[in-house]
């Protein structure tokens, strides 16, 4: 009897405790989607519950017509993010199959700097980063951008997935092998599966990072034309002396959020066993 009781207090405990947590990070967003159906005069003014009754489309609808055409800035956001995502995925597969996979001389050192460059911000080497990508004319360009972003990604990924690599027992590449599968044949279709959680929080981590990223997307770009989301959310000015339209930039966040709730919730059973293997595994 005590164990059950015991045990029913601690599921009452847990779930008490999980929905304080979910109301504290879920109350502000909604509260920022309900705000963005208000106009900037009454987001500006103190709320109240009666205007939460009135919704318009007006922020929305002047976002994506008129002169401000957002259409082209969140296509803008979601090639970078995409590209940038599907390349760290590639790379970090092939980089963490190799770690995990291929012991050669030094590759314990080359991980070491690998990881190393994870406590380099990139603010330190903007400079640089600048000159390299003008020099080669890469500067207002996405492609560019995408490579800025994919190289400030490359380490983590890596180091997820070899850590995942290194939780697939060998024994299955030596079937493969014996099977006549070659190695790359063998990484796509018989570790391909395995490794899908790994693959899930690098894809993750690498969209999320360059879908918001804001500092390098305001150096490396100067067309207004090719700015992404959160440069173009800046610009979104209107008034005297610069004042901000708060109904635009709320509505413009909140389009921000959709593709970043979407595909958190859509690989989120991938990407908790994903860092899990990182955190525990190496």
């Amino acid at each position: 009897m005590r164990r059950e009781k015991t045990s029913a207090a601690g599921t009452a405990l847990y779930w008490t405790g999980g929905a304080l947590a979910t109301l504290v990070f879920l109350v502000p967003l909604l509260w920022a989607v309900a705000r963005s159906f208000e106009p900037a005069s009454r987001i500006t003014a103190a709320p109240h519950w009666s205007d939460l009754f009135h919704p318009s489309w007006a922020n929305y609808h002047d976002l994506f017509s008129g002169q401000i055409h957002l259409w082209r800035y969140v296509a803008n956001s979601l090639v970078v993010a995409i590209g940038t995502a599907l390349l760290v995925a590639v790379l970090s597969t092939l980089a963490g199959y190799g770690f995990a996979r291929f012991q050669f001389r030094g590759s314990g050192v080359v991980f070491a700097l690998i990881l190393l460059t994870l406590m380099v911000p990139f603010q330190a080497v903007l400079t640089p980063l600048f000159l390299e990508l003008n020099v080669v004319h890469l500067t207002d360009n996405l492609l560019g951008l995408i490579l800025f972003y994919t190289t400030f990604n490359l380490p983590f990924g890596t180091f997820v997935m070899r850590n995942t690599f290194a939780t697939v027992p060998p024994d299955i590449e030596d079937s493969a092998f014996i099977d006549g599968c070659g190695p790359l044949r063998c990484l796509i279709y018989v570790l391909g599966p395995l490794v899908v959680p790994g693959i899930a929080t690098t894809i993750l981590y690498a969209f999320l990072a360059s879908w918001t990223e804001f500092l390098g997307a305001l150096t490396f770009l100067t067309s207004t034309s090719k700015f992404t989301l959160p440069v173009a959310l800046l610009n979104i000015q209107a008034g005297t002396y610069g004042a901000l339209n708060y109904g635009y930039l709320i509505a413009g966040s909140v389009i921000a959020m959709i593709p970043c709730v979407i595909l958190f919730v859509g690989l989120q059973r991938y990407y908790i066993r994903g860092l899990s293997s990182g955190a525990v595994k190496g």
